[in-house]
């Protein structure tokens, strides 16, 4: 079983299983920020045709879905969230710190490992498909996306690596790295921006070894899906991986504002985590949403 979060604009966090696990997941989130709105800026002009386009230094074949222009391309490869001293590094590290220090594997080594050095360039099928978002989701429209081709693009969310650092084995992870969406740029929006996210997947003696009794209790049954569990999750597991989701992450963030935080859950939806919650703060008398998390479906996982 697995949970998985992430921040929006700026961050994500998850965890699940397989056979004896499940998976969770809370950073994320659709694939749209709540508030996002897309429109045509400058930054998404269309640029002089060309046969091909280039990023860090691979060509791309363009076509009828190519849209990305030379502006946001001058962008890619900045890494702004590794360039010491920089706020969104300083963000990133004050993470890393917290979940090295909090979080730790059998043997005392840090369980979440962290990636932050992966190519913002990925396939539709990354992006959108391995999350199980339906081909007529508007969050794949061309308007909201930056195409390098119909099989390439931009990545609009760290999400877009999930399947493929699950698939690798691993079963806690932070991933963090610039995102593109095709938004208006006012003060809480840009083209440009940036996640990080985590996913963790759960055996049945992780999430049971604590709880008294808890021997016979078991993450998966034959049973239904309704507003608070997907069909093949038992409502034990569910609750208590919620718990430690919302958990984890009231402390990461009062890590990172301080004691005192007022904060407030939201059930939403996203397609890949069911049950979803968003995360909202009181910031100067008004309530502004920092994350989308929730757990994640079990197909994703089984996939």
């Amino acid at each position: 079983m697995a949970m998985l979060w992430k921040f929006m604009r700026v961050a994500k966090y998850s965890k699940t299983a397989l056979s004896p696990k499940v998976k969770v997941r809370g950073i994320p989130t659709h694939s749209r920020h709540s508030s996002s709105k897309s429109a045509p800026s400058d930054f998404a002009a269309s640029a002089p045709y060309s046969n091909t386009v280039e990023v860090l230094g691979k060509s791309y074949p363009q076509d009828d879905y190519s849209n990305v222009t030379e502006k946001i391309l001058s962008k890619v490869g900045k890494n702004l969230h590794n360039r010491k001293h920089h706020p969104l590094w300083i963000i990133k590290e004050q993470v890393k710190e917290h979940f090295y220090k909090h979080y730790l594997g059998r043997r005392g080594t840090p369980l979440f490992s962290v990636y932050d050095g992966l190519s913002p360039v990925v396939t539709v099928q990354q992006n959108f498909d391995s999350l199980l978002i339906p081909q007529n989701h508007a969050s794949r429209r061309k308007e909201d996306n930056y195409y390098l081709n119909r099989d390439h693009m931009l990545r609009a969310h760290t999400s877009a690596h999930q399947w493929d650092l699950i698939h690798s084995g691993l079963d806690a992870f932070l991933a963090v790295g610039d995102v593109y969406r095709r938004d208006t740029i006012d003060n809480t929006h840009y083209p440009v921006f940036h996640q990080m996210e985590g996913v963790r997947l759960f055996s049945c003696h992780e999430l049971f070894s604590s709880i008294k009794d808890g021997e016979g209790l078991q993450l998966f049954e034959q049973g239904h899906r309704t507003a608070h569990k997907q069909e093949c999750h038992t409502m034990e597991a569910v609750r208590l991986v919620e718990f430690n989701l919302k958990q984890v992450l009231t402390k990461l963030m009062t890590h990172i504002f301080g004691d005192g935080l007022q904060v407030r859950w939201v059930d939403c939806y996203f397609p890949f985590t069911h049950p979803s919650f968003e995360m909202e703060i009181n910031f100067q008398g008004e309530w502004m949403e920092v994350l989308g998390c929730g757990v994640m479906e079990q197909q994703l996982v089984n996939s």
